[in-house]
This record gives structure tokens, C-alpha cells and sequence, in this order.
């Protein structure tokens, strides 16, 4: 007899159930497609090849995982649901009849829980995406362009999903951290290839493979070899001696892997070191770590620290000058392109022969240690703007001081070890002026500031939260440097070790003097700076034992002798007293005065707008004007 149109139709819905049972129980897809390599017993790790389309990451779970999923959800849903109608069955067509009685005010309540709703999805949403960004960022710039490097190597299909196979944890560049990738186990690859996809995409350095390819899983361990210690303290012997062979112009940053020392030195590399680093990098620390140095060596330091307490190690350090007070940062860096200036003339003088044999004859290195340059610009920006008076520039002459210094050459021996949470060029005061830090030091640093600082050193290491661990940027190669800690003691113990205990200022200082140098200079006592060096006595003669070092306090030069001074009863402005009786004063550091010191002098006239001052009255103030002792660093 034969079969009937409905017969097949029966046999094929009861075929059709059977094997939706089987897959159910199974735990496979319910379309019978299998996209996966998982088992009922192992969970997947690739794409089955000519699969095509999305696959769903339930496709990746073992089979019991899934039927374990499936029996509980249908059991749960069919028995809540079961016993809601049984037991509620009047209550829910009262309900609803009610409801239809009530539209109104049913729709209002409606409304009212669906905003409440939307503003709990949104909440949730948001935290979602918070607790989430690091883990996304993780896939976004390091799991997905390295799988987008390895599909063909390790002839995977394109839907594969990277965290099947791919185990990056998101500290991975930490020491103690371990990569795995799981492999195909028929091996038809190139290992070698495949080691230097994952050493270049992922900017690893110093790391080892080992390969497990015997029984059914097949992967490839990374883990770390050559690193940096984990602390490099002074005390360690090794450390020390380290220390103590670095050149004069190459203090020690830190240790590198391997136990090499990472320098910078910045007569050879950069006469400006930039350090980028948000709240609790460690960026007084290695300021602390290179400064202390230099003072060591016979180097002048002027710390430039609106913050106040971010060096307390350096105050009372011979050759050490600590500004705290905006009007003191303000007449440092006005005070010192002077001498930057001074120091090009006298350059341009002995010609770059002699400045090769002999660097010191400019005179004796000075280091400028810029804290916090975000905050401090934007101080130096409004205290000009309360002090200028009609006539004077717009712009601030610190801000431009500044600027000057940097784009001085390593010639003059001038350098600036500037640092910044957020180093953009408006921080800084343009891109120029960036680009005089051809060395960079970043430490806790986020993708973006990493393009923006050193876009040519490709792949991004993946930041570390180890304590003190940086990257040093120099000639276009990152360093991952363990930084070198000195406490507060230990710094302020090795820059007091160094030239200064003897009572000098450097290597500069022990050579013949240069005749006829050009005068203005910062530095007004061969046995130390301090403040002052930025608020000196009234002008005197040169002194033949210092020669061109400490040339003058006046302004001039031998050649252009300053005009003979007013009798002291002579009434001036502030300008002409700054201009012809008080040059070691800068005029921004007298009109603050005249607002702040309670023992600046009464004006004793009145030229037009411009109050007058008499200069013997002005004299007297400068001279009486407190100053740290020779040596000390306190300017208050």
C-alpha cells in the first residue's frame, strides 16, 4: 500500500523531534551544524573549518555544560510558571478584570515603571562599563590584533573567537605573568613564526617559549626571563658601584634587564629629560634619583617645586636652591636665561674647538628640576597677570624664559628635567618646545598619552602596576627600567658627598678663568648657590679669584660699564630703579614685592599714574632683604 502525503509528514515531524531530543540531551547546537571542535566532555578552543557566519559562544562549552544549562532553565521556567496559574487562578481574573476597570490609572503606573526601569538598565549599563574598560581595552589593542595575526599562520578560520585560544591576562607584561595560547594539534605551522607574532604584537622583551604538544592539548607557555629586578635600591653594593661609575653628565635612572644600568646622558642624548606620569608614579622619586646625582658630580640644581614639599631632601644642600614661591620660580627661570644667554655669547666667543676640549670654561652645569608643569604654568600665567603694569609685555617673561632655556643647546650646559601628569603641548607651551625632550620617561601611562609622547616607538608596552617600574624612551627604543629608590636620607647623603663637602662647585670652577667673558651670570659664589643666587646683594666689582663665574651682579661687562647711580635721594619709578640701581632685581619680583613685603618703602610721589620711590629707600630694602644663607636652600 502506499504511503500517504500525511504519513510523510508524521514520520518526518517524529524524525525531526528525535533528533531535536538528541541534540537537547546532547548538548550540540539544535540546528545540528556543528561549529566548534568542543565535545560533550571538553569545551572548544577553534572554529570547525567552512563554517560560516557568527558563532555563538555557548558553542564553545561542553556538551553537559550546555544540557545542564538547557534542563535547568526549561525546568525552572515550566514549574514557576505552572504553579503561578494553579495557585493564583481567581486571583488572576480578578486581576485582569481589574486592570481593564482601571486603564487609566494602570497605564499611569505603567509609565512610572517603565522610567524607573530605563534608569535601572542605564545605571547597570554604565557600571557594566566601568568594571569592563580595562578588560576591553585588553581585547580592543592587544587580544584581537594579535589573533588577527595568527589566523593564518595557524590556519584558523576568521570566526574563531580569540578567547577561546587566546589567555592574555591584562597584567601580562608583569614579571611574574604567563601567557598561554592553545594551537592546533596537527602542528602544521611554523613555531618560529609564530613566537615572533606573539613577541611583536604583544611588546615583549626578554621572554621564553615553551611548547607542549604531546597528548591532545597542544599550547605554547610565554613567560618572562630577562627583566629588571624587582627593587633597585642604593644600598645594594652592586647598584652603588653602578652609581658611583656613571659618568658626570649620565646619572643612573634605574636598572634595566640583564642588571645593565639605563642612563641618560645629556651631553651625548638630550639636554632635556620629560617625565610623564599621573598621581603616584614616582616622578619625585626619579627627579629625586637623577638630581641628587648631579649635586654629587659638582652640578648647580635649582628645584622649581610650586607644590612646596615634593623634595624636602634637597633643602639646606650645598648647590642646591629650592623655589616654593611662584615669584620665586618666576625671577628663577627669568634669572637663569640671563645666564643661558651670557653663556651663548661667551660660546660664540671660545668656538665650539675649544667648548669640545674643554665644556666646562662656560661655566659649571646647571640643572633645573620643573615641578608639576601643568599647575605651574598656569601659576606663572596669573601672577604675571596681577603684577604687569601698563607698557609690559602681555605675555608672561618666566613662560618665555622657559621656553628660551629649552631650545638652548647642551652647549651652555643648561638642562631641564620637567615633569607633568599630562604633558600636552599646551601644558608646555607648544609643540616645539616638546620636541627639545628627545628623552621621555613614562610610567603609569594610558595608550593615548604613550601616541602622543613617543608615537614612533611601536608596539605599546603594556604598562605594569609594579611599584617603580618605567619605560625610558631614548633614540626612538623604549627601556623598561626598574627605577633606582633613593629615600630622602640617601639622597640628601650622596648629593652632600660629592664636590660641594669640599667647598666647590664642579669641575668648571678648578680650571684658569676665561678673560673678557661676558657677565650677567646666575652664579654668584664659587662655593655654592643658593637664594642668593636669585635675590643677590647691590652690585659690586668682579672678583679676579672667580674670573667669569662670578663676573658681576650689575648687568654689564667689562667692555659696557653700567652708568654711574643716582645720588640716594633721587626720586625714580620702579622700572628706571630696576633698570639703573637694583639689575639683580627683576622688576615682576619688586612689584610683588611692593604688594606682599610689609617692609618695602612708602612711595614718596606720584608721576602721573606711576608712583615714585626713593632710591636710597630701595637700596636699603634690597639690602635688608631676606636671603637664605650661603649654602642653605630656605628662602623664606
Amino acid at each position: 500500500m502506499a504511503q500517504t502525503k500525511f504519513d510523510k509528514q508524521v514520520e518526518e515531524t517524529a524524525e525531526v523531534l528525535m533528533f531535536g531530543i538528541g541534540r537537547f540531551l546532547g548538548g550540540r547546537d539544535m540546528d545540528g551544524v556543528k561549529r566548534t571542535d568542543a565535545t560533550f566532555w571538553h569545551s572548544g578552543n577553534r572554529v570547525l573549518p567552512k563554517v560560516e557566519g557568527r558563532v555563538a559562544r555557548s558553542s564553545y562549552r561542553a556538551g553537559w555544560q550546555r544540557l545542564i544549562f538547557r534542563v535547568s532553565a526549561l525546568g525552572a521556567t515550566g514549574t514557576t510558571g505552572y504553579r503561578a496559574l494553579w495557585e493564583n487562578q481567581d486571583s488572576t481574573f480578578a486581576t485582569a478584570q481589574d486592570l481593564w476597570e482601571n486603564r487609566e490609572a494602570t497605564l499611569a503606573t505603567l509609565e512610572t515603571g517603565g522610567i524607573g526601569a530605563g534608569c535601572a538598565a542605564a545605571i547597570g549599563g554604565i557600571a557594566y562599563g566601568l568594571l569592563t574598560r580595562k578588560r576591553r581595552e585588553l581585547m580592543r589593542e592587544w587580544v584581537v590584533p594579535l589573533h588577527e595575526a595568527l589566523v593564518l599562520p595557524l590556519r584558523l578560520p576568521e570566526q574563531t573567537d580569540p578567547r577561546r585560544y587566546l589567555h592574555i591576562p591584562r597584567n601580562f607584561s608583569d614579571d611574574d605573568a604567563e601567557i598561554r595560547v592553545d594551537v592546533p594539534g596537527r602542528l602544521n605551522f611554523s613555531k618560529d613564526l609564530v613566537a615572533d607574532l606573539i613577541t611583536e604584537k604583544l611588546a615583549l622583551e626578554g621572554v621564553t617559549f615553551s611548547w607542549h604538544t604531546a597528548g591532545r592539548e597542544t599550547y605554547v607557555l610565554v613567560k618572562k626571563t630577562r627583566k629588571p629586578p624587582a627593587k633597585a635600591l642604593l644600598k645594594d653594593p652592586k647598584i652603588r658601584e653602578l652609581v658611583a661609575k656613571a659618568k658626570e653628565s649620565a646619572p643612573v635612572i634605574g636598572v634595566g634587564s640583564g642588571g645593565r644600568a639605563v642612563c641618560v646622558d645629556l651631553d651625548a642624548d638630550s639636554p632635556h629629560v620629560l617625565i610623564s606620569a599621573g598621581t603616584g608614579g614616582g616622578k619625585s622619586t626619579i627627579l629625586r634619583c637623577i638630581c641628587c646625582q648631579f649635586v654629587h658630580n659638582g652640578a648647580l640644581a635649582f628645584v622649581l617645586d610650586f607644590k612646596r614639599i615634593s623634595h624636602t631632601w634637597a633643602r639646606g644642600v650645598p648647590g642646591l636652591t629650592y623655589c616654593r614661591d611662584i615669584a620665586e620660580i618666576h625671577d628663577a627661570l627669568i634669572h637663569l636665561a640671563q645666564e643661558g644667554r651670557r653663556r651663548i655669547r661667551l660660546a660664540e666667543q671660545l668656538g665650539d674647538d675649544v667648548l669640545e676640549r674643554e665644556p666646562w670654561r662656560v661655566g659649571p652645569r646647571l640643572v633645573i628640576l620643573l615641578e608639576e608643569v601643568n599647575a605651574t604654568m598656569t601659576q606663572l600665567k596669573r601672577y604675571w597677570a596681577k603684577t604687569r603694569e601698563s607698557g609690559d609685555p602681555k605675555d608672561s617673561p618666566a613662560v618665555d624664559a622657559l621656553a628660551e632655556i629649552l631650545f638652548m643647546g647642551r652647549q651652555v650646559r643648561l638642562h631641564v628635567l620637567l615633569v607633568a601628569q599630562s604633558a600636552t603641548a599646551r601644558a608646555i607651551g607648544g609643540p616645539e618646545m616638546r620636541e627639545n625632550f628627545s628623552t621621555r620617561i613614562l610610567v603609569r601611562y594610558t595608550l593615548n598619552a604613550w601616541r602622543m609622547l613617543v608615537p614612533e616607538v611601536s608596539p605599546i608596552p603594556m604598562p605594569t602596576e609594579h611599584p617603580g617600574r618605567v619605560q625610558v624612551v631614548l633614540r626612538g627604543r623604549a627601556h623598561e627600567t626598574q627605577v633606582l629608590n633613593l629615600s630622602n636620607a640617601e639622597a640628601r647623603e650622596w648629593a652632600m658627598s660629592g664636590v660641594h663637602a669640599n667647598g666647590q662647585t664642579g669641575p668648571a670652577l678648578e680650571k684658569p678663568p676665561v678673560p673678557d667673558a661676558p657677565a650677567t651670570n646666575l652664579i654668584t659664589d664659587a662655593g655654592s648657590t643658593s637664594a642668593q643666587a636669585l635675590t643677590p646683594a647691590p652690585a659690586t666689582e668682579p672678583t679676579a679669584d672667580h674670573g667669569h663665574v662670578a663676573a658681576a651682579t650689575t648687568g654689564t661687562s667689562p667692555e659696557n660699564p653700567a652708568p654711574a647711580a643716582d645720588p640716594d635721594d633721587a626720586v625714580v619709578g620702579l622700572r628706571k630703579a630696576q633698570q639703573d640701581h637694583l639689575p639683580e632685581i627683576t622688576l615682576a619680583a619688586l612689584r610683588w614685592a611692593r604688594a606682599n613685603d610689609p617692609d618695602f618703602p612708602g612711595s614718596v610721589g606720584k608721576r602721573g599714574a606711576e608712583l615714585l620711590y626713593r632710591v636710597g629707600d630701595l637700596k636699603r630694602w634690597a639690602r635688608n632683604r631676606p636671603r637664605g644663607a650661603i649654602g642653605s636652600t630656605d628662602t623664606s
